[in-house]
C-alpha cells in the first residue's frame, strides 16, 4: 500500500510540473489594495487584457502567458518579500510591471541575483535607469519629463520653482533631477517633502503657499497630490502645477475632481483615444476584458505586455529566464504599429517619448 502511495504522489508530482510547465509565468507585485489600488489594479488590467488576447490565439511559442500578482499595498518591504517568492518559482520568466521604483528598490537586485528579467516597471525615476543586464524599461526619465516641463515653464518666464517630493530615497533623488536643471540656468527650487502613503492636509498647503512659488512641479502619487491641489483651491491659490507621468493621470483626475482642471501632466505614451494602430490595438483588449474605456495606465501595461511577448516569441529554446534576457536585449527597434521601441545589449531603457497634457474641467486631458 505504501508503494502505491508513493508511487501515485510522484505521478500527481509530475502532473503538477507538467502542468506548470505548459504556462509562461510572469510575476508581478503592485498594489491592488491601500492607498494606490486604482495604479495598481490598472497595472495588472492593462498587461492581462494583452495576455488574453495572445491566449485566445493559441498563446506564444505554444502555451499561454500568464500574469501571477501579488499585493505589495504600496508598500516596500512587502514589494521585496513579494520578489523573493516569485524568484522562487522555477518556472518564472520575468518580473513585470512594478508601479514605481520604490517598490521595485529590493526587488531589481533579487532579479539581478537570480538573472530573471525585471522589465517595465512604472518609474523613470534614477534607481531604474542604471545600466543592468537585467532591467529593461519601457518609458522615458523623469530628467527627460523634467525637462520637458520646464523648458515649457521657464520659457514663460516663472523662476520661483517648488518641487513637492517624497522624504525618502527616491523622493529625494526626483527633487535632486529638478536642482540639477535649474542650476544650469541659475536658479534654484524650493521643496516641499510629504511623508510616503500619509495623509495631505491643510497644513502641507500652507506650508507649500509660504513658499510664494510661481510653479509647483509634482512627483508624489495621485492620492497626494490631489490633495494638496483640493487645499490650494479651497484657499484660492491657483498656482501653476505641473505633474510627472508618475502621478497617474486618470487617477489624479478622478481623485482631484474639479480641483485637477488646469493642472498639466507629462505623458510617457500617445493619448488612449490615439489613432494609432498600436494603441486601437490594445483599447479593443482593455475593453474586451474590463468593459470600460482604455486609460494610460492601462496602455502602457499592455504596450509592455505586447513587447514582453514579443521576446518570448523570439527567446531560443528551450525558453527560460535566460535566453528571455538574451531575446529581449537583442531585440532592436519593435513598431507595436506606430509607436516603436529600441533595446540593445547596453542599451535597455527603450523609450523617450514625452508629451505635456492639461486637465480640462470636464475632467479630460488634452495635449499642450
Amino acid at each position: 500500500m505504501k508503494l502505491k502511495f508513493l508511487a501515485l504522489a510522484a505521478v500527481l508530482a509530475a502532473t503538477c510540473a507538467a502542468q506548470a510547465q505548459d504556462k509562461w509565468i510572469i510575476g508581478q507585485s503592485a498594489p491592488l489594495t491601500g492607498g494606490n489600488a486604482v495604479f495598481g489594479n490598472d497595472i495588472r488590467n492593462g498587461a492581462n487584457a494583452w495576455f488574453a488576447v495572445v491566449n485566445s490565439r493559441g498563446g506564444v511559442q505554444g502555451r499561454p502567458v500568464e500574469l501571477v500578482t501579488l499585493d505589495d499595498k504600496n508598500d516596500r518591504k512587502t514589494a521585496g518579500a513579494n520578489a523573493k517568492d516569485l524568484l522562487e518559482r522555477k518556472d518564472l520568466l520575468a518580473l513585470f510591471g512594478y508601479a514605481s521604483a520604490t517598490l521595485s528598490l529590493d526587488a531589481i537586485p533579487q532579479a539581478t541575483a537570480k538573472s530573471v528579467p525585471f522589465f517595465a516597471p512604472f518609474s523613470g525615476a534614477n534607481p531604474v535607469r542604471v545600466n543592468n543586464p537585467v532591467l529593461f524599461t519601457m518609458r522615458a526619465s523623469y530628467g527627460e519629463e523634467m525637462e520637458k516641463m520646464l523648458n515649457f515653464w521657464t520659457s514663460l518666464g516663472f523662476k520661483r520653482v517648488s518641487v513637492v517630493h517624497y522624504d525618502d530615497e527616491v523622493g529625494r533623488e526626483n527633487l535632486g533631477v529638478v536642482v540639477a536643471y535649474l542650476k544650469k540656468i541659475n536658479l534654484a527650487p524650493q521643496a516641499l517633502a510629504l511623508k510616503r502613503n500619509a495623509v495631505v492636509g491643510k497644513a502641507e498647503a500652507e506650508k507649500l503657499v509660504s513658499q510664494q512659488p510661481q510653479l509647483v512641479i509634482n512627483t508624489t502619487l495621485s492620492g497626494a497630490a490631489a490633495a494638496l491641489q483640493k487645499e490650494l483651491v479651497a484657499m484660492g491659490r491657483m498656482v501653476p502645477t505641473s505633474s510627472l507621468s508618475f502621478v497617474g493621470a486618470d487617477q489624479f483626475i478622478k481623485a482631484a475632481g474639479t480641483a485637477g482642471s488646469g493642472v498639466s501632466i507629462a505623458q510617457v505614451v500617445p493619448s488612449p483615444t490615439s489613432a494609432l494602430p498600436a494603441v486601437r490595438e490594445c483599447a479593443k483588449a482593455v475593453e474586451a476584458l474590463t468593459g470600460k474605456p482604455m486609460n494610460t495606465t492601462q496602455l502602457e501595461a499592455c504596450f509592455g505586455a505586447r513587447v514582453l511577448v514579443e521576446g518570448i516569441r523570439r527567446a531560443k529554446k528551450p525558453v527560460n529566464a535566460q535566453t528571455l534576457l538574451e531575446a529581449l536585449s537583442n531585440l532592436g527597434t519593435f513598431d507595436l504599429g506606430g509607436y516603436k521601441v529600441t533595446f540593445a545589449p547596453g542599451a535597455q531603457h527603450g523609450s523617450k517619448y514625452v508629451d505635456l497634457a492639461m486637465v480640462t474641467r470636464d475632467g479630460r486631458l488634452t495635449t499642450q
